[in-house]
């Protein structure tokens, strides 16, 4: 990687144009992990739109010293921020910006300090600040490039930062029970995580096609909430403007109307965020203090709604899976419209856990299972007890045999109609296999020798 020293303000809105691009293709991951505070399905994209003023902010500033170009992505961020991770995202790279006050360039030992200093003010946002968030993982990077500090390379620090944020990302389940339940990461933590890894991408000079980041986690909320389990009421956001405001006045009056506050200040405007059920009575204290401008409400219970039927896979009438091996012959399934497949076949028979697994991944409380070979059988009837869907094991013994049994299923029929039409269809199939003998060997009449080819008809040797 190339040692850069500094870098200009040009240099800093390329960063941050990087990231960007590196956010927006991961928006959809960092959407799906949405847990904390409240699972609704928006981190991502509030990150995004959050980056996105921050650089049209940058790209009116009128110099293009790093200072300047630093300032006006703070106050673009402050600005337009969106939502919990943005306001926080808001407030490190306000950090940044505080560092490097009258600066033509940034260097090492500045993107050290306004990370700590982010950090700092990233806390200070927070009523209650919670470990296994965002703040975690912006406090541990900092860290991190507080370690590596010595060095003032821009790459070595940033590479430093974003190592140290994406294993902290790992670690948030360990620290926040309720992404421990549900199986995710944080999804703030995450996507900071990519800021860095779009901002060390342009260092290195990666700016070319940037892929869609490999999962630090599979799981996803909509797996794991409920659709009722809590009401959140409503997320309302706006910006103060007037002389004289008290953070911490308007902080502790928010604390009395709702949760999940955070309130920062910029040069004669504050802005706040709060979930209340009575979104009116903070826009009226808000009102009485100065003047409102960007005033946001939503509902939070529809966004969770919205969210929820988002991530779950609409429910089926009847499901189809087979068991196939190998991608190619999986696609041949695919291909005839099967709903899930299992992997294995003749050396590689899937566990009853496999089995269990793949038909609770379909969406239909309806399912019927192909084995497609006779030592699957057994293990597919330990999944079928274990299962509480209602399971037609088909006796479908070769590969032939589960094509012409999805041949016969009809979306329009039944359950016990498709079954019966596809033990029909498997009845009339017979299935040649040609192999070859791996040993000498007698069986009756017939006598093979190793390396000989062998044909078998319905399972049974015949020559």
């Amino acid at each position: 990687m190339r040692v850069i020293n500094s870098c200009s303000g040009r240099d800093l809105v390329g960063m941050f144009s990087c990231a960007s691009v590196w956010l927006e293709r991961n928006a959809d991951q960092i959407n799906s992990l949405n847990v904390f505070p409240v699972p609704d399905g928006d981190t991502g994209i509030n990150m995004l739109l959050t980056m996105r003023a921050a650089l049209a902010e940058a790209s009116r500033a009128t110099d293009e010293n790093a200072s300047t170009v630093a300032r006006a992505i703070a106050h673009g961020a402050l600005m337009g921020a969106r939502g919990n991770s943005g306001v926080i995202l808001s407030q490190i790279l306000r950090g940044l910006a505080a560092t490097i006050d009258e600066k033509e360039c940034l260097e090492g030992s500045d993107l050290v300090a306004g990370l700590l200093e982010g950090s700092s003010l990233a806390y200070k946002a927070v009523s209650h600040p919670v470990e296994g968030t965002i703040l975690t993982v912006i406090r541990e990077a900092s860290a991190a490039a507080q370690g590596v500090s010595a060095t003032n390379d821009l790459g070595t620090i940033m590479e430093a930062t974003a190592s140290a944020a994406k294993d902290s990302v790992a670690r948030t389940p360990s620290l926040l029970a309720v992404l421990r339940e549900a199986g995710v990461v944080d999804a703030g933590g995450l996507g900071l995580y990519v800021i860095f890894e779009g901002f060390l991408r342009y260092l290195r000079g990666e700016t070319g096609e940037l892929e869609i980041l490999a999962p630090i986690c599979a799981g996803r909320v909509g797996d794991s909430v409920s659709e009722a389990e809590h009401s959140y009421g409503y997320c309302t956001e706006f910006i103060i403007e007037g002389r004289d405001l008290n953070p911490e006045q308007i902080r502790e009056q928010l604390e009395v109307i709702g949760q999940s506050v955070l309130v920062v200040e910029d040069e004669n405007l504050v802005r706040a965020h709060v979930h209340t059920f009575d979104p009116g009575a903070a826009l009226s204290y808000a009102a009485s203090l100065g003047t409102l401008c960007q005033v946001n409400v939503q509902n939070i219970d529809e966004q969770h709604e919205e969210f929820i039927a988002l991530e779950k896979p609409p429910q089926m009438e009847l499901a189809t899976v087979a068991v196939a091996s190998g991608e190619g012959m999986g696609e041949v399934f695919r291909s005839l419209g099967v709903t899930a497949i299992a992997s294995g076949g003749q050396t590689m028979n899937p566990s009853t856990e496999e089995l269990l697994r793949a038909l609770e991944s379909v969406p239909s409380d309806k399912v019927i299972f192909l084995p497609n070979n006779p030592n699957i059988v057994l293990a597919a009837e330990q999944a079928r007890m274990l299962s509480a869907k209602r399971v037609a094991i088909l006796p479908t013994e070769t590969i032939p045999q589960g094509v012409a049994a999805l041949l016969a299923f009809s979306d329009e029929a039944d359950f016990e109609a498709n079954v019966a039409a596809m033990k029909e269809a498997i009845s009339a199939v017979r299935t040649v296999e040609i192999t070859t003998a791996v040993r000498s060997a007698r069986f009756g009449d017939l006598v093979m020798k190793d390396g000989q080819a062998i044909a078998f008809l319905d399972g049974e040797l015949d020559g």
